[in-house]
């Protein structure tokens, strides 16, 4: 394992490995039993050399029972002393961007330094009802949104409002004595367009393939350049499902078996516009992420590994491990992952 947590094999510039963790609930599970495995895959990646883990938040479904990325990342931070812990992602359509940037700074002063924060827009679901947050906050509000956040996080001493959040000037307490990491989950042209105005990396999601984010990478250096931002250290992170076992074809039928559970939650998603939600056929998803992914025997692992280490800009890959919903498999994969692909020789 090496000191700084490089991937292994991968002779360009450094590329961290990262957990990334749904806390998905299974059918003859419980909500509880999401969130304790969840929080152990956080401590296992700790001890098995990982440079971080990410949180997600979602929201009235069973794809993942935290509702609240921040709170999880106060929890594992303070169980932790090494690993970063990141959001991936707070859905900033229904939090007050002040509320979120005070909490930011309040986990990264308390962490030393160790938080990362990830923020989405997030969808069209009933979230937004719920929260009372709009329809019109969730299609327009993003850019007023994040205007207001960054400037919380700048260091500046005092911040005031926009036309989209009016507030008189206001002490930022505590006021950040240093950047807070922070990241933008992206899967569309407009939200990669924000991301590149204000120099934030993107978060690139598990759904799209190689191809795929490169031209979303290749758009965000383009618009950067366009607005004056040096886009050549941003720091992009990527999401990966992987699952090692001792032969390609194993490793595939697992996944295959234990990935339509925890992925039958994303149609429990209620979209405002009363559409339906998750990937009308599931088997054939599955089967897709298993092709696209490291998925497979340590050596289909390794070559899959590197191939995303070589998309531009991204530094940070963020690997899936929970396919199985069975937690020995899943810690297994954890160890494996970390001894048997990225960190081995």
């Amino acid at each position: 394992m090496t000191a700084d947590h490089r991937v292994a094999g991968w002779s360009g510039e450094q590329v961290q490995a990262h957990l990334f963790l749904l806390a998905g609930h299974r059918a003859g599970g419980s909500h509880a039993t999401a969130l304790s495995d969840a929080h152990r895959y956080g401590l296992a990646a700790e001890d098995a050399g990982y440079a971080g883990v990410w949180i997600a938040e979602h929201h009235f479904i069973s794809y993942g029972v935290c509702p609240s990325a921040t709170t999880f990342a106060a929890h594992l931070l303070g169980a932790t002393r090494r690993i970063a812990v990141g959001t991936a992602a707070c859905v900033l359509s229904v939090r007050h961007p002040v509320s979120l940037a005070e909490e930011a700074v309040l986990l990264d002063e308390l962490s030393n330094g160790r938080f990362r924060l990830g923020i989405a827009r997030g969808g069209p679901w009933v979230d937004i009802e719920v929260f009372g947050t709009g329809e019109d906050r969730y299609s327009h509000g993003m850019a007023d949104a994040l205007e207001i956040l960054l400037g919380w996080l700048s260091g500046t001493a005092t911040v005031a409002g926009n036309s989209r959040f009016p507030f008189r000037p206001v002490q930022v307490v505590p006021r950040p004595r240093r950047p807070v990491p922070t990241w933008l989950a992206a899967t569309s042209p407009a939200t990669v367009d924000l991301a590149a105005r204000h120099g934030l990396p993107l978060l690139l999601g598990l759904h799209a393939n190689l191809d795929e984010k490169r031209a979303l990478l290749a758009r965000y250096a383009q618009v950067a350049a366009e607005h004056g931002q040096d886009c050549s250290q941003v720091p992009h992170g990527s999401v990966h499902l992987a699952h090692v076992e001792d032969t390609d074809t194993a490793a595939a039928r697992t996944v295959r078996d234990g990935l339509p559970g925890l992925l039958a939650g994303t149609r429990e998603y209620v979209r405002l516009d009363g559409g339906e939600s998750g990937p009308p056929d599931i088997e054939a998803y599955v089967r897709r992420l298993v092709a696209l992914h490291p998925v497979g025997s340590p050596q289909r692992c390794r070559a899959a590994v590197a191939a995303a280490a070589a998309l531009p800009g991204v530094r940070h890959l963020l690997f899936l491990v929970e396919a199985t919903g069975d937690r020995a498999t899943t810690l297994r994969t954890i160890g494996r992952l970390s001894t048997e692909v990225l960190y081995g020789r």
